[in-house]
């Protein structure tokens, strides 16, 4: 229903502040928070950390007021950015009473937060953030017969889901998140996901709740017991409302859940405090429903003409009972494509938009003859069963990353939350995205719609143009809420209002359920402490908008630095693809993704990808941290910063903090003196060439430990760190010395470009032979560019920010490469780091160059020019086992499935790792990054050689990951050309 807006002053509504908005009035004896003035935020800081037994100096963060702190803060997943003062992360339950008796006391407010992955602006607040996720992590207990288990709230969904797993059970709504959501956010925003349509939202599966209200009072939640006094008297004063306006569809979540509270309903306190948005109590602990899944799914994809189509088709095949009931569109698909490869997606029957859905059975076969009777009732003929494996994965990932893949629009546009997630009942779904396309061309926007058809509920991100226009997103907010209203449905079906649509609940409901909503808050909440400006008296939808407050951070002189060619040149704009959805977040040994490795170790959001993002979004801000890339915050930030790249390929949003770290570190130390480890590590190439002059000398100087760590010292490095011994012939002297190898009775194939990189050179010339019998073998004639002066790519020019340096490099690279890629010769590089620099790095930093971008095309690895040889069979490995270590350059920029198919069609019984290796260049022997660099060792590639059987090889074309193999486990690691050159023998 259509609510006007009341009275209008310059063009915004205005809201009278009277019973239907006011949450009330603080109680007199609560004083006003200072609004984070310095005498405010001194007293406030020393409060807390009396309060939570904190010293003054607080070396474990727990109480943390410093600006890098509140700038990874300041926003969640959404367009909000409201910096807290303090950020406070509970030891245990019993720290959170003793933080909201200071706010209490001081009048300021609170806001809990858990992975911070709220899209609506639901997890940021102007005073205290409260972060359970760090310490508040535990299932408590689980009860399998009972099916139920209870957690605190900074549990991690897949935690919960691994736990019950074991018995046979799970949680039943699953959000795209839940690698790193947690349940207290869950329970906050009232999560739904892909399966809600089978095991319901997180309301229907949550039985008590043990909360902490606004007036410090403890209360344990649930069906059957004594209701907090007043409520009783709230329910029956406001019958009438909760009987007819809410609970009208399974996905109505916008506003207070209060229809649980009808005495038909079971008066349910718990259910009625889920999705309340930390407005109202902040979740303590919770004891929660599983259910038990099928034995067996299956997937069915349906294909229709457009997505309305497909939406039409939704109401026949509920009745089937589907476990999961998704739309997609085309042009998600082709962002996915465009984004991890056209081998991404399995094949998908013809349409420009499909429903995916999962039937369920007993046995494969029974679940199968589900999907196949939900092909019969789905109105078309472009239908595509498939079974549980590999494939349904890889088509139910394009889902899962929706939200970070729709951040770009077909066009390569930034798109943005802000009408994420309505919902209406889903027999007028067709006709609600039939009307809401014609809004979108009304308003000039475009988005990529998908999401939750069978609940009726959908997702799209907009090209809304917040930076530059940000006036015009009141207007659009303002019509789509009347056009979800008016087709019976929900501003939100899933994420809650927030910021994002608090304000648009008057377009939805009438001014009795505010009413309703304003007492239930005033209830829990009389002094609006807990999470204000969200739901009752909510903040306007286009206030704290990050963007418009973000100034553009071009390159100081065009053509110094990395060309940012898809951000514009702009650095503030490249930081801010990160949208907080928080997939660096995601435990690794679980997802099995590569980043963050830091974060892995840490878990402290300083060291997620998002960490820094937002670090980087504040320096473009310029209130929280100033003093440019120089700037203390941004050096903390991104400190230990691998420079992996893993997340340019695992963050869906296409984030990239090695080529933001470098791009930071050249504008801060641009023509200034630099920390000693940058010529050190970051002229290595220039050290090793030297070294190369009297290897044994230099060999027998580091092998004694006193000499080896007084240079480490001097260097800027760790003295505990081994250091690679220089070979005793580098591969050029062998290359010019040795003796051609005969190709007789192998078929000629014509030449190909063994390139030579600094490390292959100087460390480990074996990895260059045995490459050079191998494409010999394979009837190449190998060709190595001759010239004076080195055949370096800068890559360790690049990873220390001196970008000037390495264009120089590259430039002299690209004239010695050129004319063989124009000229169509393969070009194999063997160090995988390096190999990236030119398929990734080298046409950011010489943009606009023909011939580099010519090498860039024409570069391969080893394994992706093998297997492209029709008819070739590498040398049999049956029997062999291989623990394997992708490079993580390797895993973001070049792949490891050429690789894995190789080793596959040679017999091999592989493990392939996921997970940095720790050392990842430079950073490992950085002074300061020992300990974190051994401990990601540790989760990884150390753990697995150790728990590998007895003669299993260790596979790492990296030299940094063969380093620190042969550091921490002391196993020398084997390139794949090794390998294929001599096989090891396997065991008996």
């Amino acid at each position: 229903m259509k609510r006007d807006g009341g009275p209008v002053r310059d063009g915004r509504p205005v809201r009278d502040g009277g019973p239907v908005r006011d949450g009330g009035h603080r109680r007199a004896g609560v004083r006003q928070f200072r609004d984070g003035r310095p005498g405010g935020r001194v007293e406030l800081v020393g409060r807390l950390r009396a309060a939570l037994g904190v010293p003054p100096g607080d070396p474990s963060g727990l109480v943390d007021p410093s600006p890098r702190r509140r700038a990874e803060y300041a926003s969640d997943a959404s367009n909000y950015r409201v910096p807290p003062v303090v950020v406070v992360f509970p030891r245990d339950v019993d720290d959170i009473p003793a933080v909201l008796d200071v706010c209490r006391a001081t009048g300021t407010p609170l806001t809990t937060r858990g992975a911070g992955t709220s899209i609506a602006g639901n997890a940021v607040g102007p005073g205290v953030v409260m972060d359970l996720s760090r310490h508040l992590d535990r299932v408590v207990a689980l009860d399998p017969d009972a099916r139920t288990a209870t957690v605190q709230p900074g549990v991690v969904l897949d935690v919960l889901q691994a736990a019950a797993g074991r018995h046979g059970l799970r949680f039943g709504p699953d959000p795209s998140t839940h690698a790193r959501c947690t349940l207290g956010g869950m329970i906050g925003n009232n999560a739904c996901g892909t399966r809600a349509i089978a095991y319901g939202r997180t309301s229907d599966n949550v039985l008590a709740l043990d909360v902490l209200d606004g007036t410090g009072r403890r209360l344990r939640a649930a069906a059957g017991e004594e209701p907090p006094p007043g409520l009783a008297a709230f329910t029956r004063a406001h019958l009438a409302t909760l009987r007819t306006e809410l609970g009208r569809f399974p996905r109505q979540v916008s506003g207070y859940g209060l229809e649980h509270l009808l005495p038909e309903r079971g008066g349910d306190l718990a259910k009625a405090l889920v999705g309340s948005e930390g407005t109202c109590a902040v979740v303590l602990g919770a004891t929660v429903r599983l259910v038990a899944p099928p034995m067996a799914t299956a997937m069915v994809v349906l294909g229709y003409p457009d997505m309305a189509t497909a939406a039409d088709a939704v109401p026949a095949l509920r009745p089937h009972g589907p476990l999961a009931l998704e739309g997609m569109d085309a042009r998600l698909v082709d962002i996915v494509r465009r984004h991890r490869g056209p081998g991404a997606v399995p094949a998908l029957p013809a349409g420009a938009g499909w429903l995916f859905v999962e039937a369920g059975g007993d046995t494969p076969a029974h679940a199968l003859a589900a999907a196949r009777r939900l092909a019969a009732d789905a109105g078309t003929a472009a239908t595509r069963v498939v079974e549980s494996g590999p494939e349904a994965r890889a088509l139910w990932r394009i889902r899962e990353d929706g939200a970070g893949l729709a951040g770009r629009t077909a066009d390569g546009e930034p798109a943005w939350p802000g009408w994420e997630d309505a919902a209406v009942p889903p027999e007028r779904l067709g006709a609600y995205l039939r009307d809401f396309e014609e809004l979108l061309r009304a308003h000039r926007l475009a988005g990529v719609p998908y999401g939750h058809f069978g609940d009726g509920c959908v997702h799209i991100r907009l090209d809304l143009p917040l930076a530059r226009a940000p006036r015009l997103l009141r207007p659009f907010l303002l019509e789509a809420a009347d056009l979800v209203a008016a087709h019976g449905g929900s501003l939100s079906g899933e994420h809650g209002d927030g910021r994002a649509r608090g304000e648009l609940l008057d377009r939805m409901y009438s001014p009795a359920a505010l009413d309703a909503f304003a007492g239930f808050k005033r209830l829990f909440d009389p002094d609006d402490l807990l999470n204000p400006g969200v739901l009752v008296r909510p903040r306007p939808v286009d206030a704290d908008l990050r963007l418009p407050a973000a100034h553009a951070l071009p390159a100081p002189a065009p053509g110094t630095g990395f060309a940012l060619a898809h951000d514009g040149g702009d650095l503030a704009r490249a930081a801010h693809r990160c949208v907080g959805l928080g997939t660096c977040r995601a435990d690794t040994s679980v997802t099995g993704g590569f980043m963050c490795p830091s974060f892995q170790v840490t878990r402290d959001e300083k060291d997620s990808t998002r960490g820094r993002a937002r670090v980087l979004q504040e320096l473009a801000n310029g209130t929280l941290v100033r003093g440019g890339a120089g700037a203390a915050e941004v050096g903390e930030a991104l400190d230990l910063c691998l420079s992996c790249k893993a997340c340019a390929r695992d963050c869906a949003a296409g984030v990239d903090m090695a080529t933001y770290k470098s791009e930071v570190l050249h504008r801060a130390y641009r023509r200034r003196p630099r920390p000693v480890s940058h010529y050190a590590l970051g002229w290595l190439p220039r050290w090793s060439r030297l070294a190369a002059r009297a290897p044994t000398l230099v060999n027998a100087v580091l092998a004694r430990r006193g000499a080896r760590r007084a240079l480490l010292r001097l260097g800027g490095m760790d003295p505990r760190r081994d250091v690679p011994a220089f070979a005793a012939r580098p591969f050029s002297r062998w290359w010019r010395e040795r003796r051609a190898p005969s190709t007789s009775g192998v078929p000629p194939r014509g030449d190909v470009v063994l390139w030579v990189d600094s490390f292959t050179e100087a460390f480990s010339p074996g990895v260059g032979r045995a490459a050079v019998e191998v494409l010999t073998a394979a009837g190449y004639r190998v060709v190595v560019p001759a010239g004076p002066g080195p055949v370096c790519c800068g890559l360790t020019w690049i990873t220390t920010g001196q970008l000037d340096g390495a264009r120089r490099r590259l430039r002299t690279l690209v004239r010695r490469l050129a004319p063989y890629a124009r000229a169509g010769t393969p070009i194999v590089g063997l160090e995988p780091s390096c190999t990236a620099v030119l398929r990734g790095d080298l046409v950011e930093l010489l943009p606009g160059d023909a011939d580099a971008a010519a090498v860039a095309a024409g570069v391969r690895t080893l394994a992706e020019l093998l297997t492209s040889i029709p008819g070739w069979a590498p040398p049999r490995l049956d029997g062999t086992r291989i623990v394997a270590q992708p490079h993580c350059h390797q895993h973001a920029v070049l792949g490891f499935t050429a690789d894995r198919d190789l080793l596959a069609a040679a017999g091999a019984d592989v493990r392939v790792l996921a997970g940095c290796c720790g050392l990842a260049g430079n950073f490992g022997m950085e002074a300061g990054h020992y300990d974190v660099s051994v401990a990601i060792a540790e989760r990884g590639i150390a753990a697995a050689v150790r728990a590998a059987p007895a003669g299993a090889a260790l596979l790492a074309d990296g030299f940094s990951c063969r380093t620190q193999a042969a550091h921490v486990v002391g196993v020398s690691g084997r390139h794949l050309a090794e390998l294929l050159a001599a096989p090891p023998t396997p065991p008996p």
